[in-house]
């Protein structure tokens, strides 16, 4: 199936200066020959005969009609120095959508096949260019929105964690052997090895990684912050002020905000979007009614929770059932998802809000003036506080997928499970097939144990240039 060519557009589509049209696999130096010219007089070109990996000035001209399609530098790189490992051509168009899609369209026309999502990357896998783990890396480094989550992505580019993963495997690898051939050769003289102690090094190193793939998560895939409260106690101000720009409608008439607003902002380097919802209370208002209801499953699906309230009045019905809804979601101490900041800190009148505080246990609580900019930081470092309290504070963040941690979960059972058996005096063949499980889910992570259907589903989520 991979041993075809394959073509896709590589860049972003829009207008821009440059995009890219790139081929893959052993035809690509004779398709883009049959389109690529030089000079004047518009030359065909034996593009399979231009020094790989330099680029070269010219144009694509359709075949057919002998019309020039675009102007473009042509780069051929020869295998096994590519992405994919395979000959490799990429054409440098310009960036609008028609050309593109003509010298796409020309390509295929030429003999190579569409590419699908992903396959670019797939077919780097597959030829041993990146193991599974720095393939699905790549779609982090694409999907990056702050800079350390691209450095960590970077990282696992680079194979960290799969050098995280070796040591684990490694010890699998160790005792699987034992127990095998214990197994297999009861009656030979087999090489003692300590098994319960292998195991235990296996855990080490998997609860490690697991335990650090939850911060890891966040900086990959981001938190939701809900900012809550009634109506005009400055929440669209807090929004504005976190954003550093006026996002939101802030008036002093109540309900202005009827819907859900969404942006994201970097919070200390993980993708953070805030959710400022319309203020919660009792309403006949239709449209104002639509508005409280989606506020409510917005803070069902937050991270974080940040109630504002009004410290320059006493508490209202509103701040009360509003607090009662968060105890309801947030009220354990052991939670840890809710921030409460009291708004309007620069006002001479001050109210410090003791009835409704004291039922969350532990809560943080920041003084903030949207209106003068104070309290903002310490509001923030509060909110980063809770983050790091639910996915646990990690020395090195294992920037994961949801999938990867599932597998070393799966992983870190069957070690867990093959030790208990070891306790309550299992067969030895019996302890085998838990370890040999945790090393087929460490398998499923760096690709040297993964079905095709694990395969289509990672790659499917790829665009089809990359």
């Amino acid at each position: 199936m991979y041993d075809d060519t394959i073509t896709a557009i590589a860049t972003p589509v829009g207008e821009g200066g440059i995009g890219i049209i790139r081929l893959s696999g052993p035809e690509s130096a004779d398709v883009a020959g049959r389109l690529f010219r030089r000079g004047s007089r518009l030359r065909p070109v034996d593009v399979g005969q231009l020094e790989s990996h330099h680029l070269y000035y010219g144009h694509i001209v359709n075949p057919k009609s002998d019309r020039i399609v675009d102007e473009v530098m042509l780069t051929r790189m020869a295998g096994p120095r590519t992405y994919t490992r395979e000959d490799v051509v990429e054409i440098s168009c310009h960036g609008g959508p028609i050309p593109l899609r003509e010298v796409l369209s020309l390509t295929i026309d030429a003999g190579a096949r569409e590419a699908e999502p992903g396959e670019f990357t797939l077919r780097a896998f597959l030829n041993g260019r990146l193991d599974l783990s720095q393939a699905e890396a790549v779609m982090s480094v694409v999907s990056a929105q702050t800079s350390e989550s691209l450095e960590m992505a970077v990282n696992e580019l680079r194979g960290r964690l799969t050098n995280r993963l070796t040591p684990a495997r490694e010890a699998l690898l160790e005792g699987l052997a034992f127990l095998d051939a214990a197994a297999d050769f009861p009656e030979d003289e087999i090489p003692p090895t300590d098994v319960p102690e292998v195991l235990k090094r296996a855990e080490g190193h998997l609860s490690d990684v697991l335990e650090s793939s939850q911060m890891g998560l966040l900086y990959r895939e981001g938190v939701q912050i809900a900012i809550v409260g009634r109506p005009n106690v400055g929440k669209s101000s807090l929004m504005n002020t976190l954003l550093r720009s006026d996002r939101a409608i802030v008036t002093e008439i109540a309900g202005t905000t009827r819907d859900v607003i969404t942006e994201t902002i970097n919070l200390r380097g993980i993708p953070a979007t805030l959710l400022d919802t319309a203020g919660i209370a009792e309403t006949e208002d239709v449209v104002e009614s639509i508005g409280i209801d989606r506020s409510r499953k917005a803070l069902a699906s937050a991270g974080v929770a940040i109630f504002v309230l009004d410290g320059s009045q006493p508490l209202t019905e509103a701040d009360l059932q509003v607090g009662q809804l968060l105890a309801d979601r947030f009220g354990s101490a052991e939670d840890r998802r809710l921030v409460v900041a009291i708004n309007k800190r620069d006002l001479p009148e001050r109210y410090e809000h003791r009835e409704l505080l004291d039922q969350f246990d532990d809560t943080p609580v920041v003084e903030i003036s949207t209106m003068a900019g104070e309290g903002i930081s310490a509001l923030e470092e509060a909110v980063y506080d809770s983050l790091v309290a639910q996915a646990g504070e990690a020395r090195e963040p294992a920037m994961v997928t949801l999938r990867q941690q599932q597998a070393l979960a799966r992983a870190l059972e069957h070690v867990k499970s093959a030790q208990f058996a070891l306790d309550d005096g299992v067969p030895q063949d019996l302890v085998a097939v838990d370890v040999r499980s945790a090393m087929l889910a460490v398998g499923e992570i760096t690709g040297e144990q993964v079905s095709e259907s694990i395969l289509t589903e990672i790659f499917s989520r790829f665009c089809i240039g990359k």
